[in-house]
């Protein structure tokens, strides 16, 4: 049978326990046994017409928009009734995971997008020194000294400088984010920007022998924050692309459902960005020596694998046991 065959054959069902699984989620309490049963039933078939799909069509929209919505009656109809900690921990051990690993692609290209501005920003130094005053902000070049890298340490009031950094940090973000709906235009502009700054800055310290000491003050914070906002671009990019290219569902629910997984991203790199800033407010600019600072980096490096790793093997041994149940 064709996907276009299959799909209008069985559309009247899917859009029954896609219903079902709304008035589940939304009104518990107004739920009969009547409705179970038939939540059961829908349920069991669409995770046949999942499994007929996957082997046929793997690729196919239809086959993501099924394994969405028997993923949903699954949980409602077997999964047990856990606390908001256990959720919590579901969500930042597996859910997330199993976002980033569906937007891999998204993410990847707003790293590139970061990378491809900073190697423009450093090439455009190291070419001619005076484009700094083009590439930073108005004010900004004047200020920058190489051989002054790291001065004032006891000047610094930490828990004013994190917060600060916390809320510009997680500002960016959200932009990142909510201007999706840009058709992904200014998250691009966003991304390049903020690595034509990075890239313009390193040249100047590569100019002045101070590449060591430049790269210690920004990878202990710049891991994490980076890693968040390549999440949160690449959130917005999907956005973005599906208001242009809908596929073969309406505009509207590709833009909705887009947005409802995007925002769960931004939701997950909140906590990341708190955590850099800090990092950025406290060991950044503190009197530990350079090599410290590469450490930190490390272990943040390391950290953030793990996280990625134990999510999803937590998740294969949960395949597991539901194979097992079955």
């Amino acid at each position: 049978m064709d996907i276009t065959s299959f799909w209008h054959k069985h559309k009247a069902a899917w859009a029954e326990l896609e219903q079902l699984v709304e008035r589940f989620s939304r009104q518990p309490r107004k739920i009969g046994a009547a409705d179970i049963d038939r939540l059961t039933h829908l349920y069991k078939k669409a995770s046949a017409h999942l499994a007929y799909i996957r082997t046929y069509h793997p690729s196919d929209e239809i086959t993501l928009y099924l394994n969405q919505l028997v993923s949903r009656a699954h949980n409602l109809a077997y999964k047990q009734h856990s606390g908001s900690l256990q959720q919590l921990a579901h969500f930042f051990g597996i859910h997330l995971m199993q976002l980033i690993d569906k937007r891999l692609g998204f993410i990847g290209m707003a790293a590139l997008l970061f990378i491809i501005g900073g190697i423009s920003g450093f090439a455009a130094v190291m070419a001619d020194p005076l484009n700094l005053y083009y590439v930073l902000p108005q004010g900004m070049a004047e200020q920058i000294d190489p051989t002054r890298l790291g001065e004032g340490h006891g000047s610094i009031n930490s828990p004013v400088i994190s917060t600060l950094i916390m809320t510009n940090n997680m500002k960016v973000a959200i932009l990142a984010f909510v201007s999706g709906i840009t058709l992904g235009l200014f998250p691009i502009y966003l991304l390049l920007f903020n690595g034509l700054l990075v890239g313009s800055l390193a040249a100047v310290y590569f100019q002045a022998d101070s590449s060591y000491a430049f790269w210690a003050y920004i990878l202990p914070h710049g891991v994490i924050e980076l890693t968040a906002i390549f999440i949160a671009g690449g959130a917005g990019l999907h956005m973005g692309y599906r208001l242009l290219v809908p596929g073969r569902f309406a505009r509207k629910y590709q833009f909705l459902e887009a947005a409802k997984e995007s925002a769960q991203l931004l939701l997950a790199t909140l906590p990341l960005l708190v955590i850099a800033g800090i990092i950025e407010g406290y060991i950044t600019p503190s009197a530990l020596s350079l090599e410290g600072k590469y450490a930190v980096a490390l272990v943040t490096l390391l950290i953030l694998f793990a996280w990625y790793l134990l999510a999803h093997k937590r998740r294969a041994y949960n395949a597991s046991l539901d194979l097992i149940s079955k």
